[in-house]
């Protein structure tokens, strides 16, 4: 390099670090710690879209060539123009360290300057998953292991396993030189370190019977490691897991089902979650040694109400994972290939609740890693296209529920793989679709209004619903022993969707997180299929209760505690108490009716009614102060409410939520509404008008403003009126979309608006206060 160059190069380099340390200043305190604080001046809302350079599809990186600069150049003029103020772009490690300590970021470095010239941010997606072939030479014991003991080579993926010390510590070089690189850039705007967490990731193993990873040695002996801090003693793992251990060295994790006690399994599952919030935090304090201003991610393949924690590949708990970063997200695809349909309205609505309740719960938003942008297609498996209207509705409704960050997967579709031509935003031959105009329109109106955005939070929930893993285990590791199918998930939604249909929002809160005062913020706690429950749990239960909250809990409550064993009394745990009964006799019944009693005084609910329930009668002997509100069709009491301390507790001897989800009984929902109304939740929000049977309300607050997002999912037209209980008096209105005045009107202290609105509408009205 000559003298002239050198002092350019200089002079370019002191350019970056000013722009960098304004940044800085701008996001001090503001994006470091993923807490939801109140935004600077220059409010930034990111609207992103995946692109890396060129057409490969991630993690691959396209060559990069004489050419890359200039033809990289006129994408991103092309994703600017379209609206996107952001890029996601990714790195994987087998490109970009190529040889042991031989890093080669110019790809990024390339892609960051050319962002930068356009006024574009950057997002950096990592993939540890795609290790270099290197890793294996060295470290040939950290391949993974299945159950059956077979070894996994790997093919680009799945990579090696990170409880190998020698794999995780070249893993936190690599992510510590990432960082290091990446920070110079002044188009950096945060970091996903994980995408889709699991042990395994990026391979299917058709050839293994019902796979479960990771049984390498590493692995086994991080389990040993964790047994031994919580069981401190070699004795009290003997005791707990019924074994004859002489020393830690032989505890191994199971590998098949007894007709014994399974403590052993549920140990096993809670360290993979454990172990996946720990292999997560691992990578967030990597590209936190050289990077401690910018917000560190990941985001999980779908959010984890709608997969089993009993997978063999290792599903995250949304709650752990959260609790192990500034902002844990999801993937999000409604019309993925491998859905046997497109997700309905109500299962994506309840999808963005639980993820945004799991941050909630650390004080913390969420992001949305990948949002569908194209049709999906696996193979010669392909769903239902994606319209324009899809990419506009999934982007609002991402915002609406709170969601602090989009990317949109991906600019272009895959241009290779099984997923060939799929998922893409444009066409591979670089030309626009109406989906990639209606996206970058939506991200141009999100821009505009990107203070507001920053500075609203959903809507407070007055009603909980527990989501508890456990319950996933009755029976360990044999999930053919129930054939109620998907019985815990669809549980836990039909419970969210009798109150989503009335405009009352709702959080899903976790056993870690219902200590303190958490519970406190609601007037009502639902224990959808509480079957299995840890002892801490059921007393913050009590608890909550006795403090004057209402708890409504199905059948066989606390049956099986954390360790798999029967409680002698059920409701467990003392819980029988509590809830003023116990269980006598349970029967299997498909349909069973909660016929309501005279005395049951439920609003809405008249005496004698019969009400949709599932799957089981439990008969329950009231106790004294225990009042029947309901008997099961044969007169067995199915229905008890007792009050206990300041607060009331009430069991159903059956499963009225997994009936709501699968019939949709009117009757099953108003029984949940009544329950709620007793308990004193009372809808913010309500909707009357012609044809609005199917029209969603969301709505974002601050002090000053309040955002309402509207969605019709009907295909005839509505007349809407909504009625909104607000603690102010509106100074003005404005419809987002149009940029138009919108016309308040007040009837008494209730704030009224009125639209007609298409099928399949979006209508999204700023409230400022007077």
């Amino acid at each position: 390099m000559n003298k002239h160059s050198q002092g350019v190069a200089e002079l370019f380099r002191a350019s970056r670090l000013i722009a960098w340390l304004l940044l800085v200043i701008s996001l001090s305190g503001v994006r470091s710690s993923g807490q939801e604080t109140a935004p600077t001046s220059g409010a930034f809302f990111p609207v992103a879209v995946w692109y890396s350079g060129g057409r490969a599809r991630a993690p691959m990186m396209s060559p990069r060539d004489a050419k890359s600069a200039v033809e990289w150049g006129k994408d991103l003029d092309q994703i600017k123009s379209t609206g996107f103020n952001t890029i996601k772009c990714w790195v994987d490690w087998a490109t970009a360290e190529p040889r042991p300590g031989v890093f080669d970021f110019e790809n990024l470095n390339l892609l960051m300057d050319l962002a930068h010239q356009r006024g574009l941010r950057v997002i950096v997606q990592v993939y540890t998953d795609s290790a270099p072939d290197w890793v294996g030479v060295r470290y040939p014991e950290s391949r993974f292991v299945d159950r059956s003991g077979a070894v996994v080579n790997s093919q680009s993926a799945p990579g090696y396993c990170i409880d190998h010390e020698g794999v995780r510590a070249e893993i936190i070089k690599f992510l510590e030189a990432l960082s290091r690189a990446a920070n110079r850039s002044p188009a950096l705007y945060g970091w996903d370190v994980w995408s889709e967490p699991h042990v395994i990731n990026w391979a299917d193993f058709s050839y293994l019977a019902n796979p479960e990873f990771c049984f390498c040695l590493s692995s086994q002996a991080r389990f040993r490691r964790w047994l031994q801090a919580k069981y401190k003693t070699l004795e009290a793992l003997n005791t707990a897991w019924y074994r004859r251990f002489e020393s830690w060295d032989q505890v191994q994790p199971p590998r098949f089902a007894t007709i014994l006690s399974y403590t052993d399994y549920l140990d096993w599952r809670a360290f993979i979650d454990d172990k996946l919030g720990g292999d997560l935090k691992t990578r967030v304090d990597a590209i936190r040694r050289a990077d401690s201003t910018h917000p560190v991610t990941s985001h999980a393949a779908a959010p984890a109400l709608l997969t089993s924690p009993t997978d063999g590949y290792g599903e995250p708990d949304d709650w752990t994972m959260s609790g192990s970063a500034d902002f844990f997200g999801t993937s999000l695809y409604p019309k993925h290939s491998e859905s046997t349909h497109p997700w309905a309205y109500w299962m994506l609505a309840a999808g963005l609740d639980f993820t945004r309740s799991a941050g909630h719960s650390f004080g913390k938003g969420f992001w949305i890693g990948e949002l569908q942008a194209g049709q999906g297609a696996t193979g010669m498996r392909i769903a239902d296209p994606v319209t324009a209207h899809d990419e506009e509705y999934w982007m609002w409704q991402a915002v609406a529920h709170g969601a602090r960050e989009i990317a949109v997967y991906a600019w272009y579709p895959m241009s290779s793989g099984f997923e060939s031509n799929g998922y893409g935003l444009i066409n591979l031959d670089g030309t626009l679709t109406d989906r990639a105009i209606a996206a970058g329109s939506t991200a141009q109106v999100m821009a505009r209004n990107a203070r507001s955005l920053d500075l609203a939070r959903p809507a407070p929930a007055q009603v909980a619903i527990l989501y508890d893993r456990l319950s996933y285990m009755v029976g360990g590791s044999q999930p053919s022993l129930s054939d109620l199918g998907n019985a815990e998930r669809d549980s836990l939604l039909g419970v969210y969707r009798a109150f989503f249909e009335k405009q009352i929002p709702v959080d899903f809160v976790h056993p870690s997180s219902l200590g303190g005062d958490h519970l406190n913020s609601y007037k009502i706690l639902f224990l959808p299929y509480p079957v299995m429950l840890a002892e801490s749990a059921a007393a913050e239960v009590k608890k909550y209760v006795a403090q004057g909250g209402t708890v409504v809990a199905e059948a066989r409550l606390a049956w099986n505690d954390e360790r798999g064993f029967a409680s002698p009394v059920i409701p467990g745990f003392g819980l029988d108490e509590v809830f003023g009964a116990r269980e006598t006799l349970i029967r299997p019944d498909p349909e069973p009716q909660l016929v309501i009693q005279p005395s049951a005084g439920l609003p809405g609910i008249n005496a004698g009614e019969s009400i949709a329930a599932a799957a089981f009668e439990e008969d329950l002997e009231p106790y004294a102060g225990g009042r029947v509100l309901a008997r099961f069709s044969g007169g067995g009491a199915a229905v008890i409410e007792k009050t206990f301390g300041r607060g009331k507790a009430i069991l159903i001897g059956s499963f009225p939520g997994l009936a709501y989800q699968r019939k949709h009984d009117t009757s099953t929902r108003q029984l949940l509404l009544a329950l709620a109304s007793g308990a004193g939740v009372t809808p913010e929000v309500e909707v009357s008008g012609p044809g609005t049977s199917q029209l969603e309300v969301r709505r974002l607050i601050s002090s000053d403003e309040q955002l309402v997002c509207v969605f019709t999912h009907s295909s005839d037209p509505s007349q809407a009126t909504l009625s909104l209980r607000l603690p102010w008096k509106v100074k003005e209105a404005l419809d987002l979309m149009s940029n138009q005045d919108v016309t308040v009107q007040m009837e008494g202290e209730v704030t009224v608006l009125h639209k007609e609105l298409a099928p399949d509408a979006i209508w999204v009205v700023r409230l400022k206060r007077q």
